[in-house]
């Protein structure tokens, strides 16, 4: 039993000098990128929640041209994606290029400066629902990010508008 223990340990000893080794060169370097790296940095929403988050990165790294329907005759594809939070509509162009977005998030998490922002105006109220909206176009470089909230205090509501900083509209 002894000769059996010792000859475990010297066995699980001896493997962990044979780790592999990599001899820098030895792979190729490759280099990861997103096609629609600017709508990603246009949309810059930090404090945006994960569902956001992860619809828009899955829009950035979206490719149209390995997609089954990708055909070379049309000039642009309109693509729904859909999450029980919201929608995102895009529109890519033949080759894979992300030229706008419609996006419509509802009841979301609303960001800090927003929420801060309306309880500094409107002491006492809630926001009761809120809509996220965003729409981006490469061409002009504009995103206009807006929540539309529904504010309640008691029996009474009241509609806002701010922008992704907490300025009102």
């Amino acid at each position: 039993m002894k000769k059996l223990i010792i000859g475990l340990l010297v066995l699980g000893l001896t493997t962990q000098f044979y780790a592999q080794v990599i001899i820098d060169g030895m792979l190729p370097e490759i280099e990861v990128y997103s096609l629609n790296y600017k709508y990603l940095s246009s949309v810059d929403n930090t404090e945006a929640p994960v569902p956001v988050k992860l619809l828009e990165q899955k829009i950035a790294n979206f490719n149209i041209t390995e997609s089954e329907f990708y055909r070379d005759d049309y000039d642009f594809y309109t693509i729904s994606f859909f999450i029980p939070e919201g929608k995102i509509v895009a529109a890519y162009d033949k080759n894979g290029q992300l030229l706008r977005t419609i996006e419509k998030f509802k009841n979301i998490k609303v960001p800090n400066c927003v929420a801060k922002s309306v309880a500094k105006r409107f002491p006492g109220w809630i926001i009761y629902e809120d809509i996220y909206k965003i729409n981006y176009h490469k061409n002009s470089g504009v995103t206009k990010q807006e929540y539309k909230l529904t504010l309640e205090n008691g029996n009474k509501r009241m509609k806002v508008k701010t922008d992704h900083k907490g300025n009102f509209i």
